[in-house]
């Protein structure tokens, strides 16, 4: 069983979550057509939720981290996790043909004496005052390609943020154990964003990294840009990132959002060249549905999130005319939610011994299996729904173990040997 400081902390919760969700519930009743009007710029972090400032050289952990606003028509932002490449694995895999340039070189910039000549040179380190490439290629590790993870924070969909200081840490342990950049999205929340804004801009960002793999190999093929393009490149990930092999991390509401991203990218997949989805973790996802499961029948009280504030978080995300627990947002198993499931990537699906959300994440995985796709499932004992990511059990041993085998499995699909197809 959870311990006793599990309990308490889990009450405390429980009631402060509940006077948000109705009070954001009530100015969503009350007033319609203000929330209307601010769904599409929305927010993406609530001022009441404590951060962790970005960092662009190493820590102490030797992971740097950057935050960009990249859509200037709403809130939607990323911060990047790119860990120190000095401190990696030695091995260093060879450059794939739809990966980012391995080590764009700078144009030849313009002499510092000459301050009217103003032509911008395409480099992509320039703003990175961590690690620089050396000029010796065989000493150069930057050039190792690292594979991209794009992470989903949790938080009901209402609450949360790629900044918070609780995900910022869970992020900086992925991205060292599994060696990858980590992409944490800042998507936008609800009431102020319904559905399907969060989902989408999960796919935003799948389109916004392969506009950056084709800038930066455009810079390399012609040898200079103009200003705006050349500002439009991100440096982190046109001299580290590998877009053909990303892995979507969805946690609690946010795997509801990689699932989607997943299903959305399947159908359109040879329009978002050169990513490639090789794999997706859903840790304790965020399904529902109308038919009650065994473990909502038993645990429907249990700790941090119950059902009956789930549902208050759902009215919150749909739009009233949607509102149904077998949504295709809520239960990924309703009729006629394409694609096939056949089509899907391996998928690991991580659950908590007294979650009530257990048995249909479960449920999701023995479909996937039954189309043969490689879909395990992993249960922790005495843990409880976000046991690996809420802030007050993020150091702790299941916690760590989770990390740890989560990184093991995803290994499998980001390593160079033979994975350069995604599914």
């Amino acid at each position: 069983m959870p311990s006793v400081a599990v309990k308490l902390y889990s009450v405390f919760f429980k009631l402060l979550l509940r006077r948000r969700l109705q009070s954001r519930l009530q100015s969503l009743s009350s007033d319609q057509s203000s929330t209307t009007s601010a769904t599409s710029f929305g927010v993406s972090s609530r001022p009441e939720e404590s951060t962790a400032p970005p960092n662009p050289s190493f820590a102490s952990d030797g992971v740097a981290t950057k935050d960009i606003h990249i859509d200037p028509l709403t809130s939607l932002s990323i911060r990047i996790f790119l860990p120190d490449p000095s401190r990696l694995s030695v091995s260093t895999p060879p450059v794939r043909r739809n990966s980012f340039p391995s080590h764009p070189h700078p144009v030849a910039p313009s002499p510092p004496s000459d301050p009217n000549n103003r032509r911008a040179s395409f480099d992509v380190t320039a703003a990175y005052t961590g690690y620089l490439p050396t000029s010796d290629p065989r000493k150069r590790v930057g050039s190792r390609r690292l594979p991209v993870i794009i992470q989903f924070h949790g938080g009901a969909f209402v609450m949360g943020s790629s900044d918070s200081a609780a995900n910022d840490l869970f992020c900086r342990r992925i991205a060292k154990l599994c060696e990858a950049i980590v992409i944490a999205v800042g998507y936008r929340l609800a009431p102020e964003s319904q559905y399907p804004a969060a989902f989408d801009d999960g796919f935003k960002v799948i389109n916004w990294i392969a506009k950056q793999a084709n800038l930066a190999g455009f810079g390399k093929s012609v040898g200079s840009m103009d200003p705006f393009g050349a500002s439009m490149v991100e440096p982190w990930l046109a001299a580290h990132a590998d877009p053909s092999r990303c892995v979507l991390l969805g946690v609690s509401c946010g795997a509801n959002i990689a699932d989607y991203v997943a299903r959305k990218f399947v159908d359109s997949r040879n329009l978002i060249d050169p990513v490639r989805v090789v794999a997706q973790v859903l840790m304790y996802p965020f399904f529902i549905g109308t038919a009650p499961t065994q473990s909502e029948l038993k645990l429907a009280n249990s700790y941090f999130y119950d059902k009956q504030m789930c549902i208050l978080a759902w009215k919150l995300v749909l739009p009233e005319n949607e509102f149904s627990l077998d949504h295709p947002a809520a239960n990924p198993l309703v009729p006629d939610r394409g694609p096939p499931l056949k089509c899907m990537p391996p998928t690991l699906t991580v659950v908590a011994e007294h979650d009530w959300m257990k048995d249909r994440g479960i449920a999701y995985s023995e479909a996937l299996r039954k189309v043969n796709v490689d879909a395990p499932v992993l249960e922790y004992k005495d843990t409880v729904h976000e046991f690996a990511t809420l802030d007050i059990l993020l150091k702790t041993p299941q916690a760590q173990a989770c990390a740890e085998d989560v990184a093991i499995w995803v290994k499998k699909y980001i390593s160079i040997r033979g994975h350069e197809l995604s599914y």
